[in-house]
């Protein structure tokens, strides 16, 4: 199928009896994973944002003692710092709970079947979208690093 020394190093190519069906079915698996990642990050930002908004409220608070609104101060204390984020709590609790009733499941079943289906070979949809792209012989279209006429 490839030239010697041309197309993918062999862990991103399809094992010997994989149908088109399943490569695009676990290039859509994956595509679904990499979003997650994407969610994850954001609910990480999410819990990052949030945590430094409440200890600038410390700052707040201390500004408006010494501005002379103490009242506010109290009440800017007493209402918003440490509040939970929803009903008993912080970020952090959220992050955890997200882990592990979503993250790390998903997580698993995307492993098992790239292991189960294809070898464990990773990426194979994009790899093969890779190949179909590439313009042979261009010195910036390599299969590989170590592709001939890789000067890099």
């Amino acid at each position: 199928m490839y030239e010697s020394g041309d197309g993918p190093d062999s862990g991103h190519r399809r094992p010997d009896g994989v149908s088109d069906a399943t490569v695009e079915a676990l290039g859509s698996l994956s595509k679904a994973w990499e979003t997650i990642e994407r969610a994850r990050g954001h609910l990480y930002s999410f819990h990052q944002l949030t945590g430094s908004a409440d200890l600038e409220l410390d700052r707040a608070v201390e500004l408006l003692r010494e501005a002379g609104h103490a009242d506010w101060a109290d009440r800017v204390q007493r209402e918003i710092m440490g509040r939970n984020v929803i009903p008993g709590h912080w970020t952090f609790q959220i992050v955890e709970e997200y882990d592990r009733t979503y993250y790390e499941p998903f997580r698993s079943v995307e492993r098992q079947a790239v292991a189960d289906l294809v070898e464990g070979r990773d990426h194979l949809y994009e790899a093969e979208m890779k190949e179909a792209r590439r313009t042979d012989g261009h010195p910036d279209h390599t299969a590989r690093p170590d592709s001939p006429g890789t000067d890099r």
